[in-house]
């Protein structure tokens, strides 16, 4: 599954050069040039780890990575010119995961997102919850408005997944990957099956779905929330 980078910085050359770097080392990149923007992409687009530039128009690096950890845990490398022990401290007590100084090589930045990615690949929670569902990945057991509800191996496993990235739409070939380290096309609608009979099991109205929502051209996503 192609992992998702959010690349802020003010200087366009700077993600320009990021992400072509990036993109070639087979990235999916998105890009804000701001602090606001970067916490609208941040939202949106769901990333996987954050490239944020410290000195930002509108509102600095410093100050978006705070915001961000208020509700997530998503690693953050800080690319700045700013390297004083100080400044380090001040990020790393927020939670930032890492730093790059500028001037930077792109080398060294792709191998740093490699290392923080591994670093962090096992802080999703064991207990997911999104709006009545409650999933516990380490019991293997899911409730639906505190009802216990069974379902197959690689069922828990698709919805653990996507309870792990609420909001974010994924490929058929990406879930399949994700779930069973594999991507060959010809099982690829094998998924479809697998989001029936989970909406069978957590949907009140399983022909109008509220949380296993078909992206149409795309895939699939699990809504934030009954009300998406």
């Amino acid at each position: 599954m192609t992992e998702k980078i959010l690349v802020v910085d003010d200087e366009p050359w700077v993600v320009d050069t990021v992400r072509q770097y990036l993109e070639q080392a087979g990235f999916e990149v998105v890009a804000a040039y701001d602090g606001r923007t970067a916490l609208a992409q941040f939202d949106q687009q769901a990333p996987d780890l954050i490239v944020l530039d410290w000195m930002l128009p509108s509102l600095d690096g410093l100050s978006v990575a705070a915001q961000i950890r208020q509700t997530s845990s998503i690693p953050i490398i800080m690319l700045t010119a700013r390297a004083g022990e100080e400044d380090r401290l001040d990020g790393f007590e927020i939670g930032i995961d890492d730093y790059v100084v500028k001037p930077f090589s792109a080398r060294e930045l792709e191998a740093r997102v490699r290392a923080v990615l591994r670093r962090t690949a096992d802080r999703d929670p064991l207990i997911l919850e999104v709006g009545n569902l409650k999933l516990d990945r380490e019991q293997r057991q899911l409730q639906v408005k505190g009802e216990p509800v069974d379902l197959s191996a690689m069922a828990f496993d698709l919805l653990a997944f996507l309870m792990t990235h609420p909001g974010r739409v994924f490929t058929r070939l990406e879930l399949l990957e994700a779930v069973r380290g594999e991507t060959y096309g010809s099982f690829e609608r094998a998924i479809d099956s697998h989001v029936k009979r989970i909406r069978q099991r957590i949907e009140p109205d399983p022909h109008n779905p509220t949380y296993l929502v078909t992206v149409f051209g795309i895939g699939y996503k699990l809504a934030k929330g009954a009300e998406e």
